[in-house]
């Protein structure tokens, strides 16, 4: 019996390609009568001739060539008003809540839904019934119907607090495009307004089902928009992993490290998470590049401080100790490449300076800043002078030979054919640069769905003096570019000093 159906199923499928490819009737009458009225109806819904073969797009035309006539909108829409309408329908979908009494009814048919998903053709073909039960969570079913609409139209209108559960009916009844789709959704409208945020929730989800795509895209907007999530209800459903999981980032776009510790003392005062999760997340903060006089308050005003003070204790002693102390000094007697002594991208004026550059693509720009020496107290009156150049079209060293014939020539370094490109160096050099290399970072802002976001952040180190990828992919010279706001190039430049080994820290 299951051979059967499988077999009649699958002359389903073959006859309806004939009919569309073949152009040819001729086994028509050997379909079943609900398939037939189901092909029937949707033919001369669209206002098809009697002849069959006219509604085929005229081909090789020997008098008045290759012509195609698409009306492809036509049809969609009569699909929408067969499924609405309910038309020589041969199943019915009884879609129950789960837990509930409610039950939505689905006037479908056999056709459709076997040429969308092999989950359906299964059901299908081993169901004698003409109804067919379905049971589904609360939100699933509320959307079920776009759902099937997706299967008759090709196309969907949603929310974001419905991408998730059309999500999940897309992976259990195996529409791949609509899954792909959607997830293509939720990544690209992430920066996207909501109530109570999204992207914490479609994290989870993404976690749930193991999209490792989703998941590194949610934890990439959510550590690089930190400033405006933690100003926003989202920050407070924040699980313990996520938390944990941002504290341990370095990529981290914030004003500073105090901002993140009250913002971490808000969430705790909020959500009262295990003891464990509290001295973990501590634990993640970096007091040494919080200045000594905040944590001097925070020790005797911040009650979560004083609450576990023992737990975090050797931490604070070893920030005292770094901003006591030269950097050198500190590291004959302790390991300075730890995560303590590494700053974040924090936005204050201490640490870089934006930069709006208008009109990008027009000529080379250039703009000095001052930084702090470093972090340590040691070194909080010293500052640093930057220089930075940005061209709109300069050509790579690697291929700067073939435009120039004469030395020193300024027109093999820009041309046309160039890329844009940033260089970040000091004004001066300095004796106490020795032991401290510095990581330039170049943030570009840029607007989607109406909202100021990150849109990518660029990297690279004292040695190299310019990032190799910077926006290597962005169109400046179309007015519409999504990297620019109102023609306009907005960046924010951050210098940050990074001790290293140049003394082996003793053991």
């Amino acid at each position: 019996m299951a051979n059967h159906a499988t077999n009649k199923c699958q002359i389903r499928k073959m006859h309806f390609y004939e009919l569309c490819i073949s152009k040819t009737w001729a086994d028509y009458n050997y379909l079943s009568q609900a398939t037939q009225c189901c092909i029937c109806t949707c033919f001369n819904m669209c206002s098809l001739s009697k002849d069959p073969i006219s509604i085929l797009r005229l081909e090789n035309g020997q008098e008045n060539g290759f012509t195609t006539l698409n009306h492809s909108m036509t049809l969609l829409q009569r699909m929408e008003s067969l499924l609405m309408q309910g038309n020589s329908s041969d199943v019915t979908l009884r879609v129950k809540t789960i837990s509930t009494d409610e039950v939505k009814v689905i006037q479908a048919h056999t056709l459709v839904l076997t040429l969308q998903s092999d989950v359906f053709e299964d059901m299908l073909d081993n169901h004698n019934s003409s109804v067919l039960v379905l049971r589904e969570p609360q939100d699933c079913a509320a959307v079920f119907d776009k759902f099937i609409r997706y299967l008759y139209c090709g196309d969907i209108s949603l929310r974001l607090d419905q991408a998730i559960p059309l999500h999940k009916l897309a992976s259990k009844y195996h529409v791949w495009s609509l899954q792909q789709g959607l997830t293509r959704y939720m990544t690209q409208h992430l920066s996207s307004d909501s109530p109570t945020g999204h992207v914490v929730g479609w994290y989870q989800y993404a976690l749930q089902i193991n999209d490792v795509s989703l998941r590194d895209s949610c934890l990439r907007y959510l550590s690089w928009n930190l400033s405006s999530v933690l100003q926003s209800k989202e920050w407070a459903s924040i699980s313990d992993e996520l938390l944990l999981s941002l504290l341990q980032r370095s990529d981290l776009i914030l004003q500073s490290e105090l901002v993140l510790y009250e913002a971490l003392e808000n969430w705790i005062e909020q959500n009262q998470p295990a003891s464990v999760t509290v001295e973990n997340a501590l634990r993640s903060i970096r007091y040494g590049m919080i200045p000594p006089q905040h944590l001097f308050r925070m020790q005797k005003q911040s009650t979560l401080m004083i609450k576990y003070y023992e737990s975090i204790r050797d931490l604070l002693f070893l920030a005292f100790q770094f901003h006591a102390a030269s950097p050198i000094q500190l590291a004959k007697y302790f390991d300075v490449n730890c995560s303590i002594f590494t700053p974040r991208n924090y936005l204050s004026p201490s640490w870089g300076a934006p930069w709006v550059i208008n009109n990008p693509t027009r000529d080379d720009r250039s703009f000095s800043f001052q930084t702090q020496m470093g972090p340590s107290g040691h070194d909080s009156t010293k500052r640093v002078t930057w220089n930075a150049l940005f061209s709109p079209r300069w050509l790579p060293l690697s291929v700067r030979s073939g435009y120039s014939t004469e030395p020193n020539s300024m027109q093999s370094t820009r041309t046309e054919h160039g890329r844009p490109r940033i260089i970040v160096t000091p004004a001066t050099s300095s004796p106490d640069f020795a032991g401290v290399s510095f990581q330039k970072t170049v943030i570009v802002t840029a607007k989607q769905q109406g909202k100021m976001v990150v849109r990518h952040v660029y990297n690279f180190h004292q040695s190299t003096e310019e990032s190799g990828d910077f926006l290597e992919e962005a169109d400046l010279q179309r007015r519409g570019s999504e990297y620019l706001i109102d023609n306009s190039l907005f960046l924010h430049v951050i210098v940050k000093p990074l001790y290293h080994s140049l003394i082996v820290a003793k053991k």
